[in-house]
């Protein structure tokens, strides 16, 4: 499908006009990024749909199951995979959370089947979530070549790289449990501000968000640049353990090993780890951790001056559809979301219907682009503008060298003819 993109009323011309209008973006004073599922599939994630196909062939009998308890519809276990009623599996996870809670107190026959149910739908999900095992036995996770992250460091680096002198580190929101965005910024030296402080025990401290990383030595323009990402995990994390009325982050090779005990052990029902919110806990602990990242992520989108890139993400979630409508509010925001399934079509009844709404809206501040292919994370990589320092002095300077003084004959009365 060919380079598709609309910016409020008006279709893009063609990439460069997008790459144009993404570099304007990175200039301003708040700069984010909103990463689902679809973003990890290069580096061996799934996607919400290919999460449910993988439940559906490993566990056809627990799939039917939910379809007889009316968990989910029929519609979710026929059709081509295409055209399955993909269910939200996180809000399947959660209301089979609290039946499960329920039917323990009312001593239900089924309670039993329903928490080996339950268990074989966390296994998918951890599935979906584990991309490269290999990276998990690895002390130092993903290396910097590794080719599946080669995406997300280059996203990475383009963000810290444009920051100008005084402004914050860019904001990196995902609804992934999985750690591609730790990997990859761990292999290019880049601190990770995730709200965890602590070297042997990392307990979750919302006022890390507040610090940053700045280096000592640098001075003027030489502070080009920012040091460190804040990264928050909306939905949790596989690296995330719920103890004490307590949430930790586990080392990823200790993770590792309750991941494979539990993937291997049919007979276990319990991975824990935190990789979806659970009802049952929710006010005592994960409320208070996915709270506190939510509120942070609507403080992000109420900032002055912010832009946010969402990528991957199949707004399927209601909580933050509803949170970038309402952001709009902010006359400075600026929103650019790349949906492969925009094909031009603002009205198309196969888009969701958080997508036709701000398409509706005819925002000027809202970009849309599609196409396909066009729209996964490999071309955003490639559109967001290589940062040049100094660009602005460079420009007057090649403008001065192009354009002779008054008096003189070109630039080598200047003795500045080898540089042009």
């Amino acid at each position: 499908m060919p380079f598709v993109a609309v910016r409020g009323a008006t279709p893009l011309k063609d990439e460069v006009e997008l790459r144009a209008h993404l570099a304007t973006l990175l200039r301003l004073e708040n700069v984010g990024l909103l990463l689902g599922a679809g973003a990890s599939v290069a580096a061996g994630g799934k996607t919400m749909a290919g999460l449910w196909g993988d439940f559906l062939a490993t566990s056809p009998d627990e799939a039917q199951w939910l379809v007889d308890q009316e968990f989910v519809k029929e519609g979710a276990l026929e059709g081509d995979p295409g055209l399955r009623e993909v269910p939200n599996v996180e809000e399947l996870g959660d209301a089979l959370e609290i039946a499960y809670v329920e039917w323990r107190r009312q001593g239900h026959a089924e309670a039993d089947r329903l928490a080996a149910v339950r268990a074989q739908l966390s296994r998918a999900v951890v599935r979906a979530a584990l991309l490269q095992p290999a990276w998990w036995a690895s002390p130092g996770g993903a290396e910097a070549d590794a080719e599946q992250l080669e995406n997300h460091r280059s996203v990475l680096q383009k963000l810290v790289a444009a920051r100008q002198p005084g402004q914050a580190a860019p904001w990196v929101f995902t609804t992934n449990y999985d750690l591609a965005i730790e990997w990859a910024a761990e292999s290019i030296d880049l601190q990770v501000v995730n709200g965890f402080l602590g070297v042997h025990g990392r307990r979750f401290s919302p006022q890390s968000f507040d610090l940053g990383y700045r280096n000592t030595q640098a001075r003027g323009e030489a502070r080009f640049g920012v040091y460190n990402i804040y990264l928050a995990k909306l939905h949790g994390s596989l690296s995330w353990r719920e103890e004490a009325d307590q949430v930790y982050e586990v080392q990823a090779r200790l993770a590792a090993r309750r991941i494979h005990m539990f993937l291997t052990d049919a007979g276990r029902t319990e991975l824990g780890l935190m990789v979806m919110p659970r009802a049952a806990k929710y006010m005592q602990t994960v409320g208070y951790v996915l709270g506190e990242l939510f509120r942070r992520f609507s403080e992000f989108l109420a900032r002055p001056q912010a832009a946010l890139v969402v990528c991957g993400y199949g707004f399927g979630d209601e909580h933050i559809n509803r949170l970038l409508r309402s952001a709009l509010l902010n006359p400075t925001l600026q929103l650019v979301i790349y949906f492969p399934e925009f094909n031009g079509d603002v009205k198309a009844a196969t888009l969701p219907d958080a997508v036709r709404k701000l398409l509706s809206l005819k925002n000027p501040r809202v970009t849309v682009v599609g196409g396909s292919a066009e729209a996964y994370l490999d071309k955003l990589a490639a559109q967001l503008p290589d940062p040049l320092l100094y660009d602005e002095d460079m420009r007057k300077l090649e403008k001065t060298l192009r354009e002779p003084a008054e008096g003189l004959d070109g630039p080598d009365d200047l003795g500045l003819g080898d540089l042009v």
